[in-house]
């Protein structure tokens, strides 16, 4: 969730300051959050003047203001229980039922940090300098039989840049194969236990130039775990 809402606000913040007119497009998302000039002024610490001159286009927004300023938008919307913040992310996140976790690292991580970090075994060659961003977790099953069309390419979107990883996986064959047709490929992909690892698989990831790693951890929670404390 923390993830899904620091998205949103870099995407508002983005909208604004992207917009021709920054002061129109503040009073915009102040209004869609139903949140008035007085009320978000004091959760700021400034006075009503200062968000009217912005709204009215006398002063322009700078990072730290806007900063600021959309984080006392999502804020105030957590104290009402994120209303808004929920009915937002509905609208370009139709995969989050089968994305178990996901996240950015603080700095890009290793291939070898990684199979550490899980007590991994690499079946096939990889590219040692291959680094990522964040991870992607998500139930292998679920995500192949449940997805269509678009819904498959948001998921895609989510995957560039991280190390994805696969639970319920029997022999690693599935998830392969339906990121042969993808234009977007993750360049590190874990498998957690397969029951027994596919020829196929290990195949499909040499050509596409996939580092396989294979967890060995028996809980899949212990891999959320461990990676988030890379």
């Amino acid at each position: 969730m923390d993830y899904l809402i620091e998205t949103l606000a870099k995407r508002i913040a983005g909208d604004i300051s992207w917009s021709e007119s920054p002061g129109a497009s503040m009073r915009k998302w102040r209004e869609a959050f139903n949140i008035s000039q007085g009320e978000i002024a004091r959760h700021m610490g400034i006075s009503q003047s200062v968000i009217a001159d912005y709204e009215r286009g006398r002063r322009k927004p700078g990072i730290d203001f806007l900063r600021k300023f959309v984080s006392a938008l999502i804020e105030i919307d957590g104290e009402r229980g994120f209303k808004v913040i929920n009915e937002l992310i509905k609208g370009y996140t139709l995969m989050l039922p089968f994305i178990d976790d996901l996240g950015d690292f603080q700095s890009p991580v290793g291939v070898d940090e990684i199979v550490m970090a899980i007590d991994g075994v690499i079946p096939n060659s990889f590219v040692p300098e291959s680094r990522v961003y964040g991870w992607v977790i998500t139930d292998s099953i679920k995500a192949i039989t449940s997805l269509k069309g678009l819904e498959f390419y948001q998921l895609l979107n989510f995957m560039l840049g991280r190390v994805v990883v696969f639970t319920n996986v029997s022999s690693g064959r599935s998830p392969l194969i339906a990121l042969k047709i993808a234009p977007i490929k993750p360049s590190i992909i874990v498998l957690h236990r397969p029951v027994k690892l596919d020829p196929l698989a290990l195949l499909l990831a040499e050509k596409d130039g996939i580092t396989l790693i294979v967890s060995t951890l028996k809980d899949p929670k212990e891999i959320k775990e461990r990676i988030r404390k890379i």
